[in-house]
């Protein structure tokens, strides 16, 4: 495991304490929604503790990440990953029955089940499925998706996600949890269009933001310093912490600063706190440098529409009377549906994409770090951007 990693069990014990009922005030049991942003550990503590975790309490545990195949299907991903966990239990199931001379073992025609078939017209329904695996196994299910949001951008990912709420409500009872459904994302306001209105799959659940890597986590980096370098000892935890929230609580760019700075070849001094600081402010400074250019580089009107879905957030409508008449204030041209509709699919289309777009047709920024870049540029009273060849947005 890598050395720098934290683990954080108080925090694993606090999830499953609520997700298996232990917390009388918890909803948990009928769905965990955690929110945290990109590259703060949260796919990481998800497999490395909160699934281990879960196993330890005698469930079966399907992990699935809908990023880790974008191209592919969210909804196929999702039945592909409980197929592939039935089909070890059928598998055993299967061994069983024959050395006993059982054919079916109480569980109908199950044991012929394809499990790559899964959520197609000639395979057994996602909700199906998963009660196969709760009854193959004899044990209850965890499912982690990770990347949850992304299921909402197909009709296959919608669909499944309606499938796991049939199946919870078919399998859990008042007092057994037989379905406990773990669903993570790294922006907030895309994993809420599950569960914000009253066609959501979860209408009535809530999001809860995991906590982010704390001052613990310093303390736990610097005595790894002073144990590595006595020299640096005592090491300035206070300049590291304020260092580590300017990385936005990121430990990969965290750690990696450290490596550089802390290089065996030019052995470090004492006071390189203060050149980690130096780094998370150059860093910040990259990234904002290269949201303004990727945002100077777009055509005026989708510039616009950029604009708008910064100042709109989750209110966005991109064709109705207000938006247009905002994309022709700020292009000084009358723009119509069509053309606005052309520039979000160019947008789309950009590789890395500037914008998602759900099944049913809800747009987002694909970034939602570009929110925190539009807030901090607005409050020091310099947006939008200017062109420095033309001096105007």
């Amino acid at each position: 495991m890598n050395p720098f990693y934290y683990a954080r069990p108080g925090l694993t014990e606090a999830l499953v304490r609520d997700l298996t009922g232990g917390n009388l005030f918890s909803d948990a049991a009928n769905g965990l929604f955690l929110a945290a942003p990109r590259r703060t550990g949260k796919s990481t503590f998800l497999r490395n503790e909160l699934e281990p975790a879960l196993a330890h309490t005698g469930r079966v545990v399907v992990y699935v990440d809908l990023w880790s195949d974008r191209n592919r299907d969210p909804g196929a991903l999702i039945a592909e990953a409980i197929g592939k966990e039935l089909g070890k239990h059928l598998g055993i199931v299967a061994k069983t029955a024959k050395a006993a001379g059982v054919e079916h073992v109480g569980l109908g025609t199950w044991l012929k089940v394809d499990p790559a078939k899964i959520g197609k017209t000639d395979g057994l329904t996602l909700a199906e499925a998963v009660r196969a695996l709760r009854e193959t196994s004899g044990k209850a299910v965890a499912l982690i998706i990770d990347e949850a949001q992304h299921a909402l951008t197909s009709s296959q990912g919608e669909s499944a996600m309606t499938a796991l709420k049939s199946a919870r409500d078919q399998l859990n009872t008042p007092d057994v949890a037989n379905l406990l459904l773990i669903m993570s994302g790294s922006d907030r306001d895309k994993l809420l269009r599950l569960l914000n209105t009253n066609a959501a799959p979860f209408f009535g659940s809530a999001i809860s933001m995991m906590p982010p890597l704390g001052e613990d986590f310093i303390h736990h980096i610097a005595e790894m310093i002073s144990r590595t370098y006595p020299q640096l000892a005592p090491v300035d935890v206070a300049q590291l912490w304020e260092a580590f929230q300017r990385f936005a609580h990121r430990p990969q760019p965290f750690v990696r600063a450290l490596g550089q700075i802390l290089n065996p070849i030019h052995p470090p001094e004492r006071g390189f706190e203060r050149h980690v600081l130096d780094m998370a402010d150059l860093q910040r400074a990259d990234e904002e440098r290269a949201m303004e250019s990727a945002y100077l580089a777009l055509r005026p009107i989708e510039q616009a529409v950029i604009w708008r879905m910064l100042e709109q957030g989750d209110r966005f409508r991109p064709y109705d009377a207000d938006a247009l008449t905002f994309y022709r204030e700020k292009t000084g041209e009358k723009i119509s549906a069509q053309k606005a509709q052309n520039a979000i699919e160019a947008l789309r289309m950009q590789t890395p994409s500037l914008i998602w777009k759900s099944a049913k047709g809800e747009y987002a920024l694909d970034d939602a770090g570009m929110k925190k870049w539009f807030k901090n540029r607005s409050d020091e009273g310099i947006w939008p951007p200017q062109s420095p060849e033309s001096g105007a947005a």
